[in-house]
């Protein structure tokens, strides 16, 4: 059984907040830029709720998510838990009981989250690599899961093709590309 502190050590509480508010600030940007921009001011808004500060300031590292030592201490992450499970962003939220094969798999993420997953990446990229930062980055993450079935194969594929443009082309023609998605979703 794993065991939590019922009190949890808040080492790096401001940092966690500069980091989480920078990364928020950053995914508003490019939601604006991509046409969403509701969608942006709500972004990522759970991890200000305890569940999911206390062990983000607790687990802090700066340079990846405190998730990732949360997982390492404990066998899994409650804060992420309590996120994918909330944040329609994430293709782990999309998921579902097929009675066909009695699993749950993997389902089609709709355009507009695709597009917000696509901008966290994005910003999280470039708060994690600072200044080293280049748009081949959040397809170089990418890769970790490409192909191994954890998101839906559409989802997957459209999410491969915005990467690889942003690599290739850079934000700007990426960004007009996924207006032009939107639109004509909008009107499809």
């Amino acid at each position: 059984m794993i065991q939590y502190n019922t009190v949890i050590n808040m080492a790096h509480p401001i940092k966690h907040f500069k980091t989480i508010t920078k990364h928020r600030h950053r995914v508003i940007s490019h939601c604006a830029k991509a046409g969403i921009l509701w969608q942006g001011l709500r972004h990522d808004l759970s991890k200000y709720s305890p569940t999911e500060f206390l062990p983000g300031a607790k687990y802090y590292q700066g340079d990846r998510s405190p998730n990732e030592k949360e997982r390492e201490l404990f066998g899994c992450s409650r804060a992420w838990m309590h996120h994918k499970g909330r944040n329609r962003h994430h293709y782990e939220y999309w998921s579902d009981y097929n009675p066909k094969t009695r699993r749950p798999e993997p389902v089609e993420m709709p355009l507009r989250y695709v597009i917000e997953m696509f901008c966290d990446r994005v910003a999280a990229s470039k708060i994690y690599n600072g200044e080293a930062y280049t748009d081949a980055d959040p397809y170089t993450y990418f890769l970790r899961i490409k192909g191994k079935h954890r998101m839906h194969e559409n989802t997957e594929a459209l999410l491969n093709e915005l990467l690889e443009q942003l690599r290739d082309e850079g934000e700007e023609k990426t960004f007009a590309h996924i207006r032009r998605l939107l639109k004509e979703n909008r009107h499809g």
